[in-house]
């Protein structure tokens, strides 16, 4: 396809009970309308809409996803994003897990959705939404190309040292156990991102995507080397809600010693750990608030998350045998939280990173200034500040299969 065609792409992001989405006007990439419809399937559903920098909220039954994406369509309509819904050339729509049946996004035919089917067990709380979403578009837009990009085909360069379990072996080969890695479309934008910045073709990076879910990845040559998630997301990183990785043996403990169920673990350390187990907060602007007021629980939430952070930081540092062009913070508290920049960067000293405390504190998601290096010049590795964009690399993705 001529990359210079013109066309509307949209991006969807269906989850269980929500459904995200965003058009764009391609190859510019300029943002025409957003949403956000919430609570499918509650008696108090709602839905969001951003057009020309005004946003409207409103109410009303949302029974699922077929009643999500009618509401969408009509109200790219109603706000004349489009005049005729054949306007909209393809979608892109944001899938968990490709296993490793897909190391790349892929054109939605009977095969791949049968595929997104079985790799449920892999995805179970994911996958269902992602489907009705699927579902519910080729219905509504027979004749756009519908695209599936996978969260996790980014990883799928990681070598086997890297991706192997030290468990027994038909682990792997009956069930698929072994790492597979998330934040894959996060960490794939940034990577072409930082190309253009450095000026460089094949680049080392240790990407840092720390939001309410959090993972690093070490990129090596531009592809990705190791990433911190595993076979789920619930590995690597201490997060909001999420503990990150922690002693298996744990899980039989709290069993027998409490008479919580296995659901009911798994809940709790994928729903209430992370700093909300150790504080009582999940969002890291709280977490600060309270540091501030001297909350005891919360000064350790912060010290945990941070020092665990730094351990893989300084791990992918010496798998990339200290060839770092860049280390990236991105995602909602790395492109916000100033105070945990500054404390990650601190913990890094030993590897001759210092940090710059003025563009430190400048550069947020609501400053003037969204993204810039915030480190010393005499730092042995920079660190960027740059803004993700998923919904941008799954547009990418879905304009490249459109014709």
């Amino acid at each position: 396809m001529d990359k210079g065609v013109k066309m509307k792409i949209l991006c969807v992001n269906a989850g269980s009970s929500s459904l995200k989405f965003q058009l764009y006007e391609m190859p510019e990439e300029i943002s025409i309308i957003s949403g956000y419809v919430e609570k499918i399937g509650a008696d108090d559903s709602f839905y969001t809409i951003k057009y020309n920098g005004e946003k409207v909220e409103k109410q009303t039954k949302i029974k699922n996803h077929a009643d999500a994406v009618k509401i969408m369509l009509d109200e790219l309509i109603n706000y004349g994003a489009v005049e005729d819904l054949a306007e909209i050339k393809g979608v892109g729509h944001r899938v968990l897990h490709g296993g490793e049946k897909y190391t790349d996004s892929v054109v939605i035919n009977e095969k791949v959705v049968a595929d997104i089917k079985e790799l449920t067990k892999l995805g179970p709380l994911h996958h269902p939404g992602n489907l009705a979403g699927i579902k519910a578009m080729q219905k509504a837009l027979p004749e756009a190309t519908q695209v599936a990009v996978f969260d996790t085909a980014f990883h799928h360069t990681i070598p086997k040292v890297q991706y192997m379990y030290p468990v027994p072996m038909e682990w792997y080969t009956k069930y698929g156990v072994r790492k597979y890695g998330f934040h894959g479309t996060s960490h794939k934008y940034i990577t072409q991102t930082m190309q253009q910045k450095l000026g460089k073709t094949d680049v080392n990076l240790i990407i840092c995507h720390v939001g309410s879910g959090a993972s690093i990845t070490a990129v090596k040559n531009s592809e990705s080397y190791d990433t911190t998630m595993g076979l789920t997301p619930l590995d690597g990183l201490m997060m909001g809600t999420r503990s990150g990785s922690i002693d298996p043996s744990i899980i039989k403990f709290v069993i027998d010693e409490s008479g919580m169920t296995y659901d009911e673990v798994d809940n709790t350390l994928n729903k209430k750990s992370g700093l909300l187990g150790i504080c009582g907060f999940n969002d890291n602007r709280d977490v600060e608030r309270a540091i501030a007021e001297g909350d005891e629980d919360a000064k350790l939430a912060l010290d945990m998350y941070v020092d665990r952070i730094d351990r893989y930081i300084a791990e992918y540092y010496l798998e990339l045998g200290g060839k770092v062009d860049a280390i990236v913070f991105t995602a909602g508290v790395l492109e916000n939280g100033a105070t945990t920049r500054a404390a990650i960067i601190e913990g890094l000293a030993p590897l001759g990173i210092k940090i710059n405390h003025e563009v430190n504190d400048a550069i947020a998601s609501f400053k003037e200034i969204t993204s810039g290096i915030i480190t010393a010049e005499d730092s042995t590795v920079p660190v960027y500040v740059e803004p993700t964009n998923e919904e941008v690399m799954i547009t990418r993705d879905a304009y490249k299969f459109c014709s």
